[in-house]
């Protein structure tokens, strides 16, 4: 893999490993998150705040000449009843998850030629589940976006859409027990997935994996 691959959430998380894999594979990866990477270079930005996400993958972009792929990692969850959660909380799931994703990818384009985008979206983009209502909507709106995006760009730009189960990272940490994954053994650890992204990021010109499932064999939100 040659060139610069942009992840967002790459200071933790799915995002750190695909910036591992991402250096592993020969590429260089830039990050963007709200909190400084191991070892890439970065910009800080609040997705929550799309014209900021803006900003700062420009900044990027004019530093290193532009990219060579985009992989939009960063995701937050809130979990809970419509009713329990509180309304600004409800919404910063979708500002991040959706809004951000898509407002780094407008932003990036530009400066992508004919490079490659891969959005990650959730098993719970395709299954709704109760108490989930804020991150459902959000995947199940990375799902319509991607599909959007790859019609739109046919030819042009490379788009992926990867669809993960639950993965060992500390996204489950800040959770009741009650919304606690029951066995950790039964989620990918995020290299799995990382393998998967970089995989589709290898493809020639004009072969796209359009859409990819990435679950551990028992997962237990999948089918």
């Amino acid at each position: 893999m040659q060139g610069n691959v942009l992840v967002t959430g790459g200071a933790g998380g799915l995002g750190a490993a695909v910036v591992e894999a991402v250096r592993d594979a020969g590429g260089t990866p830039l990050v963007l998150d709200k909190s400084a990477p191991a070892e890439a270079d970065f910009e800080l930005a609040d997705l929550a705040d799309g014209r900021a996400a803006e900003a700062a993958v420009r900044a990027l972009a004019e530093r290193h000449g532009g990219f060579s792929a985009v992989v939009t990692a960063a995701g937050i969850d809130r979990c809970g009843s419509l009713e329990e959660v509180p309304a600004e909380e409800w919404e910063r799931v979708v500002q991040v998850n959706l809004f951000g994703t898509a407002a780094v990818i407008r932003a990036a384009l530009p400066h992508l030629g004919e490079g490659r985008v891969v959005t990650i979206a959730s098993t719970l983009g395709l299954r709704a589940v109760g108490d989930a209502t804020a991150y459902c909507a959000s995947k199940f709106g990375v799902v319509g976006f991607t599909r959007a995006l790859a019609a739109e760009t046919a030819g042009r730009v490379g788009v992926t859409l990867v669809v993960p189960g639950g993965m060992r990272t500390n996204f489950f940490d800040d959770r009741t027990e009650q919304y606690r994954p029951k066995d950790l053994s039964k989620l990918n650890p995020p290299d799995r997935v990382a393998a998967a992204i970089v995989f589709a990021l290898q493809q020639p010109k004009d072969c796209e994996i359009r859409e990819l499932v990435v679950a551990h064999a028992e997962e237990p939100s999948w089918p």
